[in-house]
């Protein structure tokens, strides 16, 4: 009896140490403290993010190529939820949301992927990623131990992982996809949640595992990911992270190649030698896995812009900039780093560093194996330069920077000596003779047939489910002939209190004023003078969303829209607080209804042509045609005569535009030594914070395009030109 006990614990032993083996084989993505290990062979891996909907299909050729140009090994994108399931059950992967199609074509460039699922992205993306159906799942709870939420994550997140298996684009599979993530920068909102966001991390992370996907999973900015997830840093620099278990590889999911540019601030820009010097340092620093956030940022079509205010832009100062073009020197300084230390990778991948002092401010760090020697000589020093010996050499060391030798003795790089050209970007104009025709949209009012009515202010998003920015807030106000403000000439100041993000106040039909928030503060208040007749008055207010939420503490219980109070002051009676009387409710614009963005749409009303074309009018629509211009540089509009609004090319929209919100701050002159913050080297103060729009190429006709702008503040349509970006 023990002797068949004894056989069969043998037995059990041998079939667990075979399975071991089968699965130590078939997982082709595996992991140790130095790096991920790809089929066999431990690599440092140098990624870009570059996230399909920001741009065309017709542009991802084109893009990854120049990614792969540039020295990449990976490309990461995101997963895009609310563009997947715009509907419970109801997916779309069509066109700029083929994720399958930009998968396949980084496969075919010879590029890994890195996947990340999330599904919540952040990313300045509407509402974070989620769809807006989600906020109003019974009994939910965003990014918590809530059962209802961690139903719809893993029902979605098991929704991408089955169609890439049924591609076969994991790596197990001969695929691209060496990584996956789950969740996305969890760690702060864990710290403020407590217990409960412990227990949401450890379920992310075992759903995320059981679906054996055979690749590794991340999850960044999260110190207690548990075992096999690898923990990863994002941040402007990292060369100071470790993960979570010394058995882990050293990875930045984010390195931030500049900042979003936001309505009412200036463009961010990222010296190309800091960026650089911040991958060097933590590739020193034992790292292996670089990501750049972005590497192409493109452009936050239609309304695909969250996080309130942020920009239609999306270019990041990326190394590809918004229309897919080299950021020279960027592109190609970063490039001849990629190469510097591909040279390295045999020392980098096999030994820990050695760091020597080499004098104040100096240091080496040395990768040495039985087949050579990498080191890495660094400066740290912001204001002088340095001559470091080292070996039988020295070496010119700029302030801020990193020299890389392959060979423990050849300079091949040194991150602050820019060898790539600088390129001048120019705006031509190629047509600014429009024929412009328009159609004024008269401000909704308050009437008995109204099918939405309440006593009360209603939250703008409840109201909406963000089918569209806008929603008309309307009542009436009665005007006795007795009130003193008739007489003295004193009229009545009107207080609207919203939650944001814009308002236009309309008086019987006149605007009266517009007033919004920003990115740091959306709420608002307008407070001024208006003007009453005696009897019945139309108030009518236009409330106008800029982006849903996309980061922080329960960001699905946030408002919108005009909560109240709204009072009217200076009346016989005092102050009257209209907030509690009747109001009615609009959902949207009158041609939004209408579809005056599409052609049969628009051949619904009247237009009015040539000298009778409004100009300088709130809620007006423009309309015209043209003929794409020759060649293939690509295209974008000039929309600095115009105020806000939104555009569209061909029924498609190339998203809001908002000249008229002048970038505020602070531009100095700019030293790229240093610790960057987003708030360093500003560019455009004073300016429009977006004044150009990107139009795809591939959106146009060789003749015949139909060009449609909403503008709600006023503006100029004989400003507006098509230029082309060279």
């Amino acid at each position: 009896m023990e002797n068949l006990i004894g056989k069969r614990k043998f037995h059990v032993v041998v079939m667990m140490l075979l399975c071991f083996w089968v699965c130590d084989v078939t997982a082709s993505v595996t992991y140790d403290h130095k790096s991920l290990i790809v089929d066999g062979k431990k690599r440092i891996l140098i990624s870009g993010s570059i996230h399909y909907p920001r741009s065309t299909p017709q542009m991802w050729p084109d893009l990854i190529q120049k990614a792969k140009d540039g020295g990449l090994d990976v490309i990461q994108t995101y997963v895009f939820w609310n563009a997947h399931e715009p509907s419970p059950g109801k997916y779309n992967f069509e066109d700029r949301y083929d994720l399958v199609k930009f998968v396949k074509l980084v496969q075919q460039a010879g590029l890994y992927v890195h996947l990340r699922i999330g599904p919540y992205i952040c990313a300045e993306w509407n509402f974070g990623g989620f769809p807006v159906w989600l906020k109003y799942v019974p009994g939910i709870a965003f990014r918590t131990d809530n059962e209802p939420f961690k139903a719809a994550m893993q029902k979605f997140t098991a929704k991408i992982v089955s169609l890439m298996k049924e591609e076969k684009l994991f790596q197990s599979q001969g695929g691209p996809i060496i990584l996956s993530q789950i969740e996305n920068e969890y760690g702060p909102v864990e710290w403020e949640t407590g217990a409960p966001g412990k227990a949401y991390t450890k379920w992310a992370a075992q759903m995320a595992v059981g679906l054996d996907t055979d690749v590794p999973w991340v999850m960044c900015k999260q110190e207690d990911a548990p075992d096999p997830v690898i923990d990863t840093c994002n941040g402007f620099y990292c060369e100071n992270y470790k993960p979570n278990k010394n058995y882990k590889p050293k990875m930045w999911t984010e390195n931030w190649t500049g900042w979003y540019t936001e309505f009412g601030g200036a463009s961010p820009r990222r010296p190309a030698e800091d960026l650089a010097f911040s991958v060097a340092r933590f590739i020193q620093n034992g790292g292996s896995f670089v990501n750049y956030y972005m590497y192409h940022g493109g452009t936050n079509f239609g309304r695909t812009s969250g996080g309130l205010f942020i920009a239609t832009s999306y270019d990041y100062d990326a190394p590809l900039d918004e229309y897919g073009l080299q950021n020279e020197p960027k592109w190609g300084h970063l490039r001849d780093m990629h190469k510097a230390i591909k040279q390295c990778e045999p020392a980098l991948v096999s030994a820990d560093p050695k760091v020597t002092k080499l004098g104040y401010n100096l240091e080496a760090h040395v990768f040495t194996t039985a087949g050579g020697c990498a080191a890495f000589l660094a400066n740290y020093d912001t204001k002088s330069s340095a001559k470091a010996a080292f070996g039988n050499g020295h070496y010119d060391l700029p302030p801020w920077s990193i020299s890389i030798l392959p060979d423990c003795k050849t300079e091949v790089f040194n991150t602050a000596k820019v060898g790539a050209h600088s390129w001048l970007k120019k705006m031509t104009p190629v047509n600014s003779a429009f024929a412009w025709q328009s159609y004024n949209e008269e401000p909704a009012s308050s009437s008995q047939n109204d099918p939405i009515k309440a006593d009360a202010l209603w939250e703008q998003v409840n109201v909406t489910r963000d089918s569209t920015d806008y929603l008309w807030y309307t009542t009436d106000v009665n005007i006795n002939p007795n009130e003193g403000f008739l007489k003295n000439g004193e009229s009545p100041v009107l207080t609207v209190m919203s939650a944001g993000h814009v308002l236009h106040v309309f008086i019987n039909g006149q605007l009266s004023g517009t007033v919004y928030g920003g990115l740091g503060n959306p709420k608002l208040t307008f407070s001024d003078n208006v003007k009453l007749r005696v009897g019945n008055n139309k108030l009518s207010l236009l409330s106008v969303s800029v982006g849903l939420p996309n980061v922080g503490m329960h960001f699905e219980t946030w408002n919108a829209g005009v909560l109240g109070p709204v009072t009217l002051k200076g009346l016989n009676e005092g102050t009257r607080d209209l907030s509690k009387q009747k109001w009615s409710y609009k959902v949207g614009l009158k041609g939004e209804t209408m579809n005056l963005h599409t052609v049969s749409g628009s051949n619904s009303v009247e237009w009015a042509r040539g000298s009778l074309v409004a100009k300088k009018q709130p809620l007006t629509w423009y309309k015209a045609t043209f003929s794409a211009p020759a060649g293939n540089d690509p295209l974008a509009l000039d929309m600095s005569s115009m105020g806000k609004g939104e555009v569209w090319i061909n029924g498609q929209s190339i998203g809001r535009h908002w000249p008229a919100y002048i970038a505020h701050g602070s531009c100095s002159n700019c030293n790229y030594a240093g610790f960057y913050t987003d708030q360093k080297c500003r560019t455009n103060c004073g300016q429009p914070s977006q004044r150009w729009y990107h139009v795809p190429r591939s959106w146009l006709n060789s003749g015949g395009n139909f060009l449609v702008v909403f503008e709600e503040m006023g503006g100029d349509p004989n400003g507006i030109s098509l230029v082309k970006r060279t």
